[in-house]
């Protein structure tokens, strides 16, 4: 039997409202879909509040998960107070490392398209067909394979490829903006008659030139990342040290009122502290 510092009923309650909303998260697929699509639709920058609900929108199983299993957690050891605070701090870093995992996917597809766009120009300078130089450039990861598979193909029939390209954009959203302007320099090939391996090789330099500078780019923010992480630190720092000396700072936080509610303030701070530091270095690497 677990034991809460306040009413066991508040705490409980205060799991089943968790619960509750954990459930609030699990819409139909179709309704998820078009949530998930008004949630990005905006083309203004996107504020961290905004990513929060795209990610609950996009992937509620796991989400549920998270705050749920946060929450049960945080209830035991704090009292609803402990509950909330602890479902604030789980979404934030499970969002954060997903960030973080969705930016080294990106960083690996741009670097495969950089390699695809490459081998294209080279075939298509060698007098290759569009068919067959796509279908060399084909070799990479799974998306770079299953774009320039659908560009050999569609070359073959004669179809539109800039249409094509801009198509593949919605299903490659970690490379859209990439594949963007390789479809924008095929369809100004087809309009103007300029030579498409010149302008392929120009998209190879762009993309390359973007990579490089998005890679120096965080080598230089690698100091202020680690400094906000600190920061964010030190509030549990804090706490461990008053614990340390006998102040009893859990005991105030977890038992009395006053305690919970300060106990949620001060991590929701501390949780918009990373996320709009996470805003800021993150604007700053190119895209």
């Amino acid at each position: 039997m677990l034991s809460f510092p306040l009413d066991a009923r508040a705490s409980w309650i205060c799991v089943a409202v968790f619960l509750a909303s954990a459930i609030g998260c699990w819409p139909a697929y179709s309704a998820r879909s078009r949530l998930a699509a008004l949630l990005g639709r905006s083309g203004a920058p996107e504020r961290p509040a905004g990513r929060l609900l795209r990610w609950a929108a996009a992937e509620p199983r796991r989400a549920a998960v998270v705050l749920a299993g946060a929450a049960l957690v945080g209830a035991g050891l704090g009292g609803p107070g402990g509950a909330v605070a602890s479902a604030i701090a789980a979404g934030v870093g499970y969002h954060r490392w997903r960030s973080s995992a969705l930016r080294r996917r990106h960083t690996e597809e741009v670097a495969a398209l950089l390699d695809a766009v490459g081998v294209l120009a080279a075939e298509l300078r060698a007098g290759a067909h569009p068919a067959t130089a796509a279908a060399a450039a084909s070799a990479g990861t799974r998306a770079v394979h299953r774009v320039f598979r659908a560009v050999a193909a569609g070359a073959a029939l004669g179809a539109e490829i800039p249409t094509l390209l801009v198509r593949h954009t919605g299903g490659e959203p970690a490379i859209a903006d990439e594949l963007s302007r390789v479809a924008a320099a095929w369809a100004l090939a087809e309009r103007h008659g300029a030579a498409l391996a010149e302008l392929m090789e120009a998209v190879r330099t762009d993309l390359e030139v973007r990579l490089r500078l998005a890679g120096q780019i965080k080598a230089q923010l690698a100091g202020p990342r680690a400094s906000s992480s600190v920061l964010a630190g030190l509030p549990v720092l804090g706490v461990l040290l008053g614990e340390g000396i006998g102040a009893g700072p859990w005991h105030i936080l977890t038992g009395t009122p006053a305690g919970q509610a300060l106990l949620v303030l001060g991590t929701g701070l501390a949780c918009a502290g990373i996320l709009w530091s996470g805003r800021i270095t993150g604007r700053a690497v190119p895209r």
